[in-house]
């Protein structure tokens, strides 16, 4: 059966109802059970069996599921169903209208008291603000998620804690979503949760932090994992959401046919599925694979697609990203001066506390057109704008690059030990990666 109530709880419901209808303890116990049985249940000291809720519900003219547990399995349905409505409007690209909905449905699952629905619905809207931005409003919508299914098992929480995992991880704060997700993953293969859904949300959710931290080698196991859990998941929206971030790690092992036969899967998926934004994002991936691979005519197609899909459904945090990717693929053309009006447009929609990351991107790459430029002065001011948001967020593959350019630039201006000091700098963020970036690796699954 579902969940019921407690004895307390389920004794006060029958008193309640026996008395909204006129009925004695005796009417309503006969023919099957006695008086002092009833006055028993309704003082909560015992635990009625489904035999005897049904009988009581029949002589009540409720439902079973009402008398249980307060509400009916009609009402139920229709929740989850409304649920999956909201999941739709969101998943089309209409995140305002969606969180509407799934903040109507909140308000109506806790009316009920129905705590499964409520975390649903607090997912949603934690979904939402990813999409829309809101970072910190996203997180507190997650751990309300999180508390609303306190004494569920991990599996069924992992949804809410990715979901925490990401919104940090958007803000620029790797190392703490890394840890979310290995300690997560740790908890459920060691107590021998191998739920396929759970894990594959969560090694394809660490793929990113991992690249952005340098530890390659730790985003190669977790895409490997991946790779080996998706034929066991029944979810075709997560195995398109793992091949996209499975390409992330063929690119960097410079396997691009590989990766953009990935990201045409996860494509194929989404567009079946209608999922417009996360095709947005396909086609993002794809633009930067052809970027990678010199088809810079091709790239600017794809990235111009994913930016023209975002922005019309208010995707700020990825509409930014996506921008910095196209700004380099019109630098590299040629096209500096537009480069850098779509960079400064970036950088005014972002902050140090939303998109540390991708706002230090944008300040690298005006620090490359400027140099080209030869104004050695701006150049200099946007890596050091640049080298203080990545030594915040803890993004030690991009740092030693950015040290390097920065280092470069100071030699060239006659500064050497201003220059020394930032290759040491690079150098310090060049560690084995996945060893001294990162604790001991999470516990494997039984693959």
């Amino acid at each position: 059966m579902g969940e019921r109530d407690d004895p307390g709880t389920i004794g006060r419901r029958v008193q309640r109802l026996r008395t909204e209808r006129g009925l004695t303890q005796r009417q309503l116990a006969e023919p099957v059970y006695t008086p002092a049985y009833i006055s028993t249940l309704e003082s909560g000291r015992v635990r009625p069996s489904d035999d005897a809720l049904r009988h009581l519900a029949e002589r009540l003219g409720v439902a079973f599921d009402e008398l249980a547990s307060g509400h009916s399995a009609r009402l139920v349905t229709e929740l989850r169903l409304r649920l999956t409505e909201a999941q739709r409007t969101l998943a089309v690209g209409e995140a305002e209208a969606a969180a509407e909905q799934y903040a109507g449905l909140f308000g109506e699952a806790e009316t009920h008291g129905l705590a499964a629905e409520q975390a649903a619905a607090l997912l949603g809207l934690g979904e939402c603000a990813l999409e829309t931005g809101e970072l910190p409003a996203g997180r507190r919508y997650f751990e309300r998620a999180e508390a609303c299914l306190a004494g569920a098992p991990l599996p069924a929480r992992v949804p809410a804690l990715r979901g925490r995992a990401v919104a940090h991880y958007l803000a620029g704060e790797l190392r703490y979503a890394v840890y979310l997700l290995e300690s997560t993953l740790d908890e459920l293969n060691r107590g021998g949760l191998h739920d396929p859904d759970a894990l594959l949300l969560l090694y394809a959710s660490a793929i990113g932090p991992y690249m952005d931290m340098g530890a390659h080698a730790r985003a190669a196991q977790a895409a490997e994992f991946a790779l080996a859990l998706a034929p066991q998941s029944g979810d075709p929206a997560l195995v398109a959401r793992m091949h996209r971030s499975v390409a992330r790690t063929l690119v960097a092992e410079g396997r691009l046919a590989e990766a953009d036969a990935s990201l045409a899967k996860a494509a194929e998926l989404y567009r079946g599925l209608q999922l417009r934004t996360e095709l947005a994002n396909c086609h993002w991936m794809r633009g930067y694979v052809y970027a990678q691979d010199g088809r810079l005519e091709r790239a600017e197609e794809e990235l111009r697609q994913a930016l023209g899909m975002l922005s019309d459904k208010r995707a700020a945090l990825y509409s930014s990203q996506v921008a910095v990717e196209l700004a380099d693929v019109l630098h590299r053309r040629g096209r500096s001066d537009e480069a850098a009006a779509l960079l400064h447009d970036v950088l005014g929609h972002l902050s140090p506390e939303r998109g540390a990351v991708h706002s230090a991107a944008a300040h690298r790459l005006l620090g490359i057109i400027a140099e080209d430029a030869r104004r050695t002065e701006d150049a200099e001011e946007h890596y050091v704008r640049a080298l203080s948001l990545l030594e915040r967020a803890g993004a030690a593959g991009d740092l030693a690059d950015l040290c390097r350019l920065l280092g470069d630039l100071l030699r060239r201006s006659g500064r050497v030990e201003a220059a020394l000091d930032a290759y040491r700098t690079g150098l310090g963020h060049r560690t084995a990666p996945g060893t001294t970036t990162l604790g001991p690796a999470p516990a494997q699954p039984p693959l």
